[in-house]
């Protein structure tokens, strides 16, 4: 069993003794805690937007969400099963002080989690969190009487209003998209992708759409994680069907990536440098994304005439650069795109919108359009903990180990090696050490991060 309390939300495994796992006493009381968060920091506003992805558990956990706002005098706006972005849309839409996301992203069907987002429609910041972690831990809440009681009400109307959004936004070119007549296979990894995904493929005039793992029932038809690994069904379908590329979202549709007509990928890494390609050659300005993230979309950025900066890995460290630096385009090598005048998070619905706009202008397969991009290659590992472990000690050695090299430990260890680096550090939503490593050359890039995780695995003995 497994408990995670992050700037990624309260993530674990179902079941389990209490604090051990997601029981159903940790959803209470984070959401306790959570709820008087929210009502210390504005006791006039006290509606909270809720949704979920289609996790086996995803029903249990939204009743005892819910039960658990009301009882705190909190009414509930439950958008039953949505998206993440979509989550994040309605919370501003609502004017509501803040929202619960229930879906552990890419985490496997035994995980579910509680994403807590602001007044915005973001993700709380890390301070916010401690403070939501240190009422957790004292249980320093108190529920209200049966005349104070929060009241409950479903909204099934931000499907249309998020693709609304989409289709009036004034990058999407629907009549380009439109005449391009695409055919489109869709991975859907039986979660709300299969609703959400189609839906903003027909208002942007694609017709021919195959759905793989289309049944929303939560029981996903492999890994969920958008992985070259887990895409192998997609892949063979859209060279099965001689489709013009194939697309793939999590359980919570904030990350996308796509297949080429070949059935080779695009790679999840080039999702945000193509979106961003295409905006800033309409739009100058600066980009963002996590230090783990590919440097093609430096290049892209310095190509137009921007700057880059990296920010620490999470959506929020994300966020938080681009305000800073005022960028028009960020987001994360995952497939995480965020456009800032829509929303201030990652959204695979509009990056969807964007990316077949750009697609259809160019006027090139999905595969020239790959090739137009610098070549990086990025090996993806990490490395399961056991209990107990010193993280940080190991991370001191390896940062001693290689001590000539340029060092960056803004967020884990990024070691620099001439062109090349390895970016290690401890997963936000999972008990591991992820271990990025990127060259121009695929084998270089395996080596690198071989070489760090034999480091790794020496200094755990």
């Amino acid at each position: 069993m497994s408990l995670i309390k992050s700037i990624s939300g309260i993530r674990g495994t179902i079941g389990g003794k209490p604090g051990e796992g997601l029981s159903p006493l940790d959803v209470v009381k984070f959401t306790a805690a959570y709820g008087t968060w929210l009502l210390r920091n504005n006791s006039e506003n006290k509606k909270v937007v809720i949704g979920r992805d289609a996790r086996i558990s995803g029903e249990m956990v939204s009743n005892l969400v819910v039960s658990t706002l009301i009882g705190l005098g909190i009414d509930v706006v439950d958008l039953g099963l949505s998206t993440t972005p979509t989550v994040e849309i309605a919370v501003k839409a609502e004017n509501a002080a803040g929202g619960i996301i229930l879906t552990a992203s890419h985490n496997p069907r035994e995980w579910n989690a509680l994403k807590l987002l602001n007044g915005e429609g973001e993700f709380i910041s890390g301070a916010d969190g401690a403070e939501v972690l240190d009422i957790a831990a004292k249980e320093d809440f108190n529920f209200v009487d049966v005349n104070k009681l929060g009241i409950y009400q479903t909204n099934d109307s931000y499907l249309q209003k998020h693709v609304d959004l989409i289709v009036n936004y004034p990058l999407v070119d629907v009549p380009a998209i439109t005449k391009r007549n695409f055919k489109v296979v869709v991975d859907a990894v039986n979660s709300t992708g299969a609703i959400f995904v189609p839906a903003v493929l027909r208002a942007l005039g694609v017709t021919d759409i195959t759905v793989l793992f289309d049944e929303v029932n939560g029981k996903f038809g492999h890994n969920p994680e958008p992985l070259p690994e887990n895409l192998t069904a997609l892949s063979n379908e859209v060279n099965k069907s001689k489709a013009d590329f194939g697309i793939a979202v999590d359980p919570d549709v904030d990350r996308l990536c796509f297949v080429c007509e070949d059935g080779s990928m695009f790679g999840e890494e080039y999702t945000l440098v193509a979106v961003a390609d295409y905006i800033l050659g309409q739009r100058k300005g600066n980009t963002v994304s996590n230090l783990s993230s590919t440097q093609a979309l430096k290049d892209i950025t310095l190509k137009h005439g921007g700057e880059y900066q990296p920010s620490a890995v999470g959506e929020v460290n994300v966020v938080t650069k681009m305000k800073a630096v005022n960028a028009v385009i960020g987001g994360e090598g995952n497939g995480g795109i965020i456009v800032p005048d829509f929303h201030y998070g990652r959204d695979a619905l509009i990056g969807i919108g964007l990316f077949l706009s750009h697609l259809a202008r160019s006027n090139k397969s999905i595969k020239a359009l790959r090739n137009s991009y610098p070549d990086y290659f990025i090996s993806k590992n990490k490395i399961e903990l056991d209990k107990g472990v010193d993280v940080k000690q190991i991370f001191e050695k390896i940062q001693q180990k290689y001590k000539n090299q340029p060092i960056n430990t803004e967020d884990g260890l990024k070691i620099e090696f001439d062109k090349d680096w390895v970016h290690l550090r401890t997963s936000n939503t999972e008990p591991i050490i992820r271990i990025y490593s990127e060259s121009q050359n695929e084998t270089t890039a395996d080596n690198i991060a071989k070489r760090i995780m034999q480091d790794i695995r020496e200094f755990m003995i």
